[in-house]
């Protein structure tokens, strides 16, 4: 029989990061696993799939709101006895317990320990970087147009990017404005195809091909943006009343980056077990390297960083399957 390694009842076997589908997930498989398991939620960082207006390709679900598909997670999550606690993470550092090393997760909040940790805590809208763009958020600079589209009813806005997100919100927002404006550095789309082709035979959807946003332009708030042609460098200004950027995600993950490997874009570098370069401590969903961001994946790193961690802890109490 194996020797099991006494606990101090305050010391959580996993904390988990992020309340997205992955931290969620993960939340669901390691509290139905019995584990002493605390998740916590940032209430001023809103996820990838909540700011979605409407998830269609996740498996066995016709089509529904992301906020809602969150929200069935976390009830789920909530049957199995998940703990929960908001903050936003600020830190990650460790000490000794009984030869054991213990994890203390930094919140505005204070500091709780685990034996493991989960970064699930997603990404964080990629900006353009120009002029105007600080200046105007929240006058007319948005990168959520679940949050702010009805704010520009009848009015006409520039949409930046060109990918899923970005298609998907623009034809989210021609429920609400005269015209939208999808300016993309390239001469076509990188959205998946039943995306082109809808936006496409969209009569408010207008494109600005090989092109890129210069500047955000205004007074008081946005005017116009100027744009540039790529290809032959020529600028010229569009009127518009807002602008929505969608041109990527990055990994938020700022707090870590002085102790976990991360790749040259700041996600989390894992194995397939989801674990990190430091022992004890694992990594899902949009905030770890990976090829394909989707709900779908995040929910499967997710299990697997929880079965994982599992693993981990039961081994350090003693308590392993043999």
């Amino acid at each position: 029989m194996q020797k099991t390694k006494e606990i101090p009842d305050n010391i959580y076997d996993i904390v988990i990061i992020g309340s997205g589908p992955a931290g969620l997930t993960a939340g669901i498989y390691a509290a139905r696993g019995r584990m002493n398991v605390l998740l916590i939620e940032s209430l001023t960082i809103m996820g990838q799939a909540a700011m979605t207006d409407m998830v269609e390709n996740y498996p066995g679900v016709e089509d529904i709101p992301g906020m809602k598909l969150v929200d069935v997670f976390r009830k789920q999550s909530e049957k199995f006895g998940l703990n929960f606690r908001y903050g936003t993470v600020e830190g990650i550092s460790s000490r000794k317990e009984g030869g054991l090393e213990v994890w203390q997760v930094k919140d505005e909040n204070g500091v709780c320990e685990a034996l493991s940790v989960i970064i699930a805590s997603g990404a964080l809208p990629q900006k353009l970087g120009v002029p105007g763009e600080e200046e105007f958020t929240g006058t007319g600079v948005s990168y959520c147009a679940t949050c702010d589209a009805a704010f520009f009813h009848g009015k006409d806005i520039i949409v930046a990017g060109g990918g899923d997100t970005a298609v998907e919100e623009a034809l989210f927002l021609t429920r609400f404005v005269r015209k939208v404006t999808l300016v993309h550095r390239r001469d076509r789309l990188r959205a998946t195809k039943v995306l082109q082709e809808r936006a496409q035979a969209n009569e408010k959807m207008e494109f600005a091909w090989d092109s890129v946003i210069k500047e955000v332009l205004g007074k008081e708030k946005v005017e116009a943006v100027r744009i540039k042609n790529v290809k032959n460098g020529e600028e010229h200004e569009i009127a518009c009343d807002g602008v929505f950027v969608f041109v990527g995600w990055k990994p938020n993950t700022a707090y870590v980056k002085d102790m976990i490997k991360l790749d040259e874009k700041g996600g989390i570098v894992t194995d397939d077990d989801m674990k990190t370069s430091v022992r004890g401590i694992f990594a899902a969903g949009d905030c770890r390297r990976k090829l394909l961001h989707q709900i779908v994946t995040a929910c499967g790193d997710g299990a697997t960083a929880a079965f994982s961690a599992q693993r981990y802890v039961e081994e350090l109490k003693g308590t392993a399957y043999k």
